[in-house]
């Protein structure tokens, strides 16, 4: 089996990649297991050198949109013997609120051709697109429900919420269509992330617990009453696979499978981090608002009902102390202040 990841060499792409090439085969939609042969990892960095030394492992590197603009770049993306895309690449929330075009070009240009692409393979690919809670946003005029059900009306309060519900759309229809074989997953915010904050309005959701840890002073812009929900990247790299193997049967609609959640507050997260790493910790956490990130963050939903995902066996985790022991065990090098025993 041929797979393609747009966005390879990013934080989920790289945590899928390596999920992926540790089991070696893959499902697809309920099929029997098959070995995974090549791995096509695409963005503007280059993946890790762990993963480059695999043999199955190619890189393409550059602006998605170039290519696949450009005809002989553009079929080497996707090929006739592509079985699986897992398109990840995207401009984040921040920048997107920031810059307009930005968002555009990478969040709706480039899907669009990476869909045409995929069609004109006329070989029928699964396209598994991450889509994102950002889908739904509560303003006075509609206000977003208490919980967010299965079928809960889309309001996305952004731009950035907006490019990825057309997103969603045209992956279903390409999918209705018979194209491809389209499945939409919206991920929750996920924490916690290693590495640097990047431009999403939710990266403070990682940096408020990562920052500390490694014993360095981390912002948290919104108050500690603000609700959030959370998903740890182990169980958002579960959701982005079972997409890809489920059955059409177990998968349902067309319409995007919301992931479980955990639901919490800042504070409530603040709270967890001071159980695990002590007073020491949450001292590190600089709660100056910004308004910028709160007008974003406070349309997002808090509380998510995925009945759906339940069904296909995803559920979240226990709590979000579990997910910052999870961090820990993950990346013990980051780590700077003492541990409290569980």
């Amino acid at each position: 089996m041929q797979i393609v990841i747009t966005g390879g060499a990013g934080f989920l792409g790289v945590r899928l990649a390596r999920t992926l090439l540790a089991q070696g085969q893959m499902s697809l939609a309920g099929a029997p297991a098959t070995p995974i042969t090549q791995m096509t990892l695409v963005d503007r960095a280059t993946p890790p050198a762990d993963l480059m030394a695999d043999t199955r492992v190619r890189a393409l590197t550059g602006d998605l949109n170039d290519l696949l603009e450009h005809k002989e770049d553009g079929a080497s993306v996707v090929t006739k013997d592509t079985a699986l895309v897992f398109h990840l690449a995207a401009a984040v929330s921040g920048e997107c609120e920031a810059d307009f075009d930005l968002g555009m070009r990478s969040n709706f240009a480039a899907t669009l051709a990476l869909l045409g692409a995929c069609r004109a393979l006329k070989t029928q690919p699964m396209v598994v697109f991450a889509s994102s809670l950002a889908v739904f946003g509560d303003s006075p005029e509609q206000p977003t429900p208490a919980v967010i059900e299965d079928n809960t009306l889309p309001t996305p309060q952004s731009s950035y919420g907006i490019q990825k519900l057309i997103g969603e759309q045209l992956t279903a229809d390409y999918g209705r269509k018979g194209f491809i074989k389209g499945r939409n997953v919206r991920l929750m915010t996920v924490s916690v992330r290693p590495g640097t904050p990047n431009g999403a309005a939710s990266s403070f959701f990682s940096g408020m617990i990562r920052e500390p840890l490694a014993g360095i002073k981390a912002p948290c812009p919104v108050p500690p009453n603000t609700p959030v929900a959370l998903s740890s990247p182990a169980r958002t790299i579960q959701g982005l696979i079972c997409a890809a193997q489920a059955s059409d049967l177990a998968w349902g609609p067309r319409t995007a499978l919301n992931l479980p959640a955990i639901s919490t507050t800042t504070g409530d997260m603040a709270a967890a981090l001071e159980r695990v790493a002590g007073p020491a910790a949450t001292a590190l956490i600089d709660w100056t608002p910004d308004t910028a990130i709160m007008n974003i963050v406070k349309t997002w939903p808090a509380a998510i009902n995925s009945v759906r995902a339940r069904g296909l066996g995803l559920l979240p985790e226990e709590n979000f102390e579990a997910i910052i022991r999870e961090y820990i065990r993950e990346n013990p090098d980051a780590i700077k202040l003492p541990i409290k025993p569980q």
